[in-house]
């Protein structure tokens, strides 16, 4: 049986790292490459790394900072923010990026994504899909653009997107949850689990190891980012976590 990957997901906003609690309210919490050396103290399996403000505002990829993030870094690195192109992929993987994490691009042009998976293979294109509760809390919506765009998809129309298009792997989003320590969505990582071939990351929620189990074991999820968890030590402190190292928490994890 395969171990579980823990991997911290950082947010990008501008050239530092930011937390945000259900997209709001960015909180700067530190320097993007020397929190990726303290990573590397940690062993970590990978680091994702999404830049908020690159789709939602129309920026462009920070080639030069994630060149130099790279250049710290000593384990996989999955990117997302600001990709529309094959040019866009070829540059981030040339750079060392390992994976490349797509959200707007799967409904603006969903062509090319399919072109960088028959280039780079599926392995290396992630799909990162973000919801949220609709008004009267009776089903998922998909958002994009930082939670700011509300797509036409209903979430299974989603799933049978990526699945047709096929992604290698995809990071689930509760929006609600994001940033507020109460728990993964177990109910949404399971439908998207069950419903897919491939591997699911759970991401947004977690505060507490119990948390990363029901992930696994209920949610069915095949790995487990943390936001919170991978840089404050509690909901009040500002301080980065003394995480433990990866095969420290794969024991704990059982």
């Amino acid at each position: 049986m395969l171990r579980t990957r823990v991997m911290p997901a950082l947010l990008l906003d501008g050239e530092g790292l930011v937390k945000t609690t259900q997209f709001k309210a960015p909180r700067y919490v530190g320097d993007a490459s020397n929190s990726c050396r303290i990573y590397n103290q940690m062993e970590v399996d990978e680091l994702v790394l999404i830049d908020i403000r690159a789709s939602s505002e129309r920026k462009a990829i920070q080639f030069d900072l994630i060149k130099q993030i790279v250049s710290e870094c000593f384990m996989p690195i999955c990117y997302g923010g600001g990709v529309k192109t094959l040019e866009d992929f070829r540059k981030l993987f040339y750079l060392g990026v390992e994976k490349v994490s797509v959200s707007s691009l799967l409904f603006e042009n969903p062509e090319i994504v399919r072109q960088a998976i028959e280039i780079f293979g599926a392995q290396s294109i992630i799909a990162t899909i973000d919801v949220k509760k609709s008004r009267f809390r009776k089903r998922y919506c998909v958002y994009t653009h930082n939670g700011k765009t509300r797509q036409k998809h209903s979430l299974t129309e989603m799933i049978i997107l990526l699945n047709d298009i096929g992604v290698g792997e995809i990071v689930v989003n509760n929006i609600d949850n994001e940033g507020t320590w109460t728990g993964f969505d177990t109910t949404l990582l399971r439908t998207v689990s069950d419903n897919t071939q491939v591997p699911v990351v759970a991401l947004g929620g977690a505060g507490k190891l119990s948390d990363i189990k029901a992930a696994v074991k209920e949610g069915h999820a095949s790995a487990v980012a943390l936001g919170s968890m991978a840089v404050f030590q509690s909901k009040d402190m500002g301080v980065l976590i003394k995480f433990p190292k990866i095969k420290e928490l794969t024991e704990l994890l059982g």
